[in-house]
C-alpha cells in the first residue's frame, strides 16, 4: 500500500505539472461551473418562485456544485483515453511500479481538482447571496456527499476512458453527459416536473446528491413525493458506493488486459 500510494502520487505529481504548463484549460475547468451558475441565475431566477420569498440561488447553488462533479468526469475520460492511445499507459506498465499507480495518481489529481472547483463555486455562491444555514459540521457533511459522488463518478470516466480508443469517441460520451445532469434536481424541484418525469429524476443520483447537500446546508430541497426523495441522504451514500462497487473492479480489469 505503501508503496502503490508513493507511485500514485508520483503519477499525480505529472498531471499536476502538465497543470501548471497549460494553466488557461485548468482555470477554465474550474470557472465553467461559475459561468453556468450566473447563467441560469439570471435566465431562471426571475421566474422561479421560492418558498418564504428566498432567492433562487438557495436552490441553484447546491445543483451547480452537484453538476460540477459530473462534468469533470469529462476531463477524467479524455486524460485516460488520451494517455492510453498516446502508449502513456503501457510505459508505465512497464515500469517497476505498482500496477495500481496509474489509475490511483489519476483519481488524487482528479479529487484535488474537484475539491477547488467546489471552493471557487462556494466563494461564487456566497457573493451572489447563497448561505447555508447549518453548522459548519453540516455544510463538511454536504461537501463530503458531493467529493463522494465525484468520487464514484471517477471510476466511471476511468473505466469509459480506458474502453475507447480515441478521444474523437469521448465527444459522443460527452454528449450523452448533460441530459444526464439536467434531468435531475439541480435546477428545479421535481415535482414541478410531470409526473413520470419527476419519478425518473429523482431516481437520477444526481437529485440524490443535490437534495441531500440542500438539506446539510439548510437550503430549500428539490426532489420529494418519493422513497428517494424522502431519504435523498441514504441515496446520497448508496448511489456512489453502488457505482464504486460495480466500475472499480471492471477499471481494475479493464486496465490489466489493455492492449492497444
Amino acid at each position: 500500500m505503501r508503496w502503490a500510494l508513493a507511485d500514485g502520487w508520483t503519477i499525480a505529481l505529472r498531471t499536476l505539472t502538465h497543470w501548471r504548463n497549460q494553466p488557461g484549460l485548468v482555470i477554465f475547468g474550474w470557472f465553467f461551473p461559475v459561468l453556468m451558475l450566473l447563467m441560469f441565475g439570471a435566465l431562471l431566477g426571475g421566474a422561479m418562485e421560492m418558498p418564504g420569498g428566498e432567492s433562487y440561488y438557495e436552490l441553484l447553488v447546491p445543483g451547480i456544485f452537484t453538476l460540477a462533479m459530473l462534468f469533470g468526469l469529462e476531463g477524467t475520460m479524455t486524460a485516460i483515453t488520451t494517455d492510453a492511445a498516446k502508449g502513456v499507459t503501457d510505459r508505465f506498465r512497464s515500469l517497476p511500479m505498482s500496477s495500481a499507480a496509474v489509475v490511483l495518481g489519476r483519481c488524487i489529481a482528479d479529487m484535488l481538482d474537484s475539491a477547488v472547483t467546489l471552493v471557487v463555486l462556494a466563494g461564487t455562491g456566497l457573493a451572489l447571496g447563497w448561505r447555508w444555514h447549518g453548522s459548519p459540521l453540516e455544510a463538511l457533511a454536504a461537501f463530503g456527499l458531493l467529493l463522494l459522488l465525484r468520487f464514484a463518478l471517477l471510476w466511471v470516466g476511468i473505466f469509459i476512458g480506458l474502453s475507447v480508443r480515441n478521444a474523437e469517441s469521448i465527444t459522443v460520451i460527452q454528449v450523452a453527459i448533460w441530459p444526464i445532469g439536467f434531468l435531475s434536481s439541480a435546477f428545479v424541484n421535481t415535482a414541478t416536473m410531470p409526473d413520470w418525469l419527476g419519478a425518473v429524476s429523482q431516481w437520477n443520483p444526481m437529485s440524490s446528491t443535490a437534495t441531500a447537500a440542500r438539506g446539510l446546508f439548510g437550503n430549500p430541497g428539490g426532489s420529494a413525493g418519493s422513497w428517494i426523495g424522502e431519504h435523498a441522504l441514504a441515496g446520497a451514500v448508496i448511489w456512489p458506493l453502488l457505482l464504486v462497487i460495480v466500475f472499480l473492479p471492471l477499471s481494475a480489469r479493464r486496465f490489466r488486459n489493455l492492449s492497444r
